[in-house]
């Protein structure tokens, strides 16, 4: 459970990374080129289903904790001990629940699009011969999903949910790991919130950037 989460967040590290070009580069070009390298690239496309194995083991192991936790004490504490965990950690299961809704929303609005639909080709210039190559526009895609605002609503409330599951979610890795100890569990408490921030605000920033400058962005779209 917690090296398939760790692994979980190294990969939205990676997609942070190449979903902000999008803000770097309106015309979107850099992150379609970005995107079909990680489409056609054979390593890429083989480390994907590890990934997809990643995330289902994550989730089947998260529910199977879940009910071992239930089953150990069927018959709840009449007063909860609130002060002897995280706030975060008392709602895992829920805002895991919620982050698996948005995982198969998200799929369906962008990574199924991108694999079986019809997406609009665009030619960029590619290698020293100036070579026209034509890329699927992908971040047409996006551009046209964040300028409508019931999509910039609910990325964003997901997104949050995210950022409380991974405050814990990164410490708990360690510590189910046996990595506990009162040096240096302090550092990897405020490392674990530091990055459930840069994950959060990071992906947040593209839905608003994206739909307060829509006219930027749509002005590329031919």
């Amino acid at each position: 459970m917690a090296l398939a989460g760790l692994f979980l967040i190294t990969f939205l590290f990676v997609h942070l990374g190449i979903n902000l070009l999008i803000l770097y580069d309106p015309t979107r070009e850099l992150f379609n080129v970005a995107a079909h390298f990680m489409a056609t690239n054979p390593l890429i496309q083989i480390f994907q289903y590890v990934l997809f194995g990643g995330f289902i083991l994550h989730i089947i192991l998260g529910i199977i904790l879940q009910i071992q936790n239930w089953m150990a004490r069927p018959v709840r504490y009449y007063v909860e001990g609130w002060s002897q965990t995280s706030f975060f950690s008392k709602f895992m299961i829920h805002t895991g629940i919620v982050i698996l809704v948005f995982l198969v929303l998200h799929l369906i609005n962008f990574f199924f699009k991108a694999k079986f639909g019809d997406l609009p080709a665009v030619p960029y210039e590619t290698g020293p011969a100036g070579v026209m190559v034509e890329f699927e526009d992908m971040g047409r895609l996006i551009v046209e999903k964040f300028t409508n605002i019931t999509y910039v609503i609910i990325y964003i409330i997901s997104l949050l949910l995210l950022g409380f599951h991974l405050n814990h979610a990164f410490q708990s890795a360690f510590q189910s790991l046996g990595l506990e100890h009162t040096k240096y569990t302090p550092f990897i408490k405020g490392l674990g919130t530091f990055i459930s921030y840069v994950i959060t605000v990071g992906f947040i920033l593209i839905p608003l950037v994206i739909y307060f400058n829509a006219s930027v962005f749509l002005s590329y779209i031919e």
